[in-house]
């Protein structure tokens, strides 16, 4: 008998694989082990793979009927992001189920879809079902920080794993978005990440003439970098509508009934001003940001030190690096250089593909109302790296989710939770879905 999916998130969530970043937290093996004893029952012969001790991944191949056909790679990873238990409600690695829900850290960033992928895999080995295409799995390690020991890596290292893979589906997308139309009617809007913004992370550094503190200096590190980090926050980078962000306004603006002005940029912040809770999957992607996020200068008040330096947060959007690389440079202005800490071109996905429309068939199976819509994350996944390899990528972890769950407040925030009934529809749309 298959295990109830929810029991499964929660003994995943129960092993405590937290990455603190910079190769530290408590490794992935552990749980890497467990998922891969899970593999083995379903029948398969999963192998793991660590660049380092107890940074593990693991691979399946789940063979289809059709070898013929291109395969689909299903990547997930292992490893959360810390968690404080003195803020949580529960302990954050107890893996609770109470009030309909699995509460634990890692129950929607992603243990949920691992739980759901094993979980669709003991059916088919129950039911002695194939999949008509061949189907990989990569369960991966490192993705909350750098994906050194995940899947960068073993893009490098062991690409042949992937051989045949056209397609990808990983977390942030094919979960319900519940929204209110202006006459108060309910639409279950599911967005389906076609694209995500690339990583351009910057370290700023100024230099400049060392000295007291109590004479004049006019050549100052610290006032250099904050003058030029308060010209790149006061600036208003402009709207770029790429396919997936113009098809997302679009669509959900018609199931909305509300009128939709694509024209100007005021015309698409007033547009994004009325599409209520749905506002926060477009809002961040209609133009590129960089976000001051780190300050470092000085050793002690009364010396005006060399160097200042600052990092920023910088998010690009697919065919706009060139240009917001220039108008950095020019904000910036003389004294102050910059050099990339984080570097990673954007994911774009065909908007409208057979890809995208077996996604959409597959939710509106149990879901008749299903308004299936693209739209890029804000974001970044492991798509980057599968990217690489020619892998067309999407965004779909699917979840049914009540009306006032906010989902994107759940990954990385306290309390994080996911529905017991979100479980189970994710089984039966990745079913659909999986098996051809």
């Amino acid at each position: 008998m298959t295990q109830p999916v929810e029991d499964l998130c929660a003994e995943l969530i129960r092993f405590d694989t937290t990455n603190r970043g910079h190769g530290q937290g408590n490794g992935e093996r552990e749980a890497a082990e467990f998922v891969a004893d899970r593999l083995t029952d379903a029948g398969l012969k999963p192998v793991l793979l660590e660049r380092a001790p107890y940074r593990s991944n693991v691979l399946a191949r789940v063979p289809g009927s059709r070898p013929d056909l291109g395969a689909v790679l299903v990547q997930m990873h292992l490893d959360v992001v810390p968690a404080d238990k003195d803020e949580w409600a529960v302990d954050p690695f107890a893996g609770e189920i109470r009030d309909g829900y699995v509460w634990g850290r890692g129950a929607v960033d992603m243990k949920d879809m691992c739980a759901t992928v094993l979980t669709v895999l003991s059916r088919w080995a129950a039911r002695g079902q194939v999949p008509e295409r061949d189907i990989v799995l990569a369960f991966v390690a490192d993705e909350e920080d750098t994906g050194t020991y995940g899947a960068h890596w073993l893009v490098e290292e062991h690409r042949e794993l992937f051989e045949g893979c056209v397609v990808a589906v990983g977390e942030s997308g094919g979960y319900t978005v519940p929204t209110r139309r202006p006459d108060g009617s309910l639409a279950r809007i599911y967005p389906v990440g076609t694209a995500e913004r690339g990583v351009a992370h910057l370290l700023l550094t100024a230099t400049g003439q060392a000295g007291h503190g109590s004479r004049r200096n006019d050549d100052n590190a610290v006032v250099k970098l904050v003058d030029a980090l308060h010209r790149l926050s006061a600036h208003e980078w402009p709207v770029v509508l790429t396919p997936a962000v113009r098809a997302y306004l679009e669509r959900v603006g018609a199931e909305l009934g509300v009128e939709v002005d694509l024209g100007s940029a005021a015309g698409v912040d007033a547009t994004i001003g009325r599409f209520g809770v749905a506002a926060k999957l477009v809002e961040n992607t209609v133009r590129n940001s960089t976000r001051p996020t780190v300050l470092s200068a000085g050793y002690k008040v009364n010396v005006v030190p060399r160097v200042a330096h600052a990092q920023v947060d910088t998010r690009v959007l697919p065919g706009t690096e060139e240009d917001l690389l220039a108008e950095v440079d020019r904000l910036l202005g003389p004294g102050v250089r910059r050099e990339f800490i984080g570097h990673q071109p954007p994911v774009q996905a065909r908007v409208d593909s057979p890809w995208f429309d077996a996604m959409a068939a597959a939710l509106r199976a149990p879901d008749p109302a299903a308004v299936v819509v693209p739209y890029c994350m804000g974001g970044g996944t492991d798509a980057k790296a599968f990217s690489r390899l020619g892998i067309e990528c999407f965004g779909f972890a699917p979840l049914l989710l009540p009306e006032g769950f906010d989902y994107r407040a759940m990954a990385h925030g306290v309390d994080e939770r996911v529905p017991v009934e979100g479980l189970r529809f994710g089984v039966e749309v990745l079913d659909r879905f999986l098996s051809g």
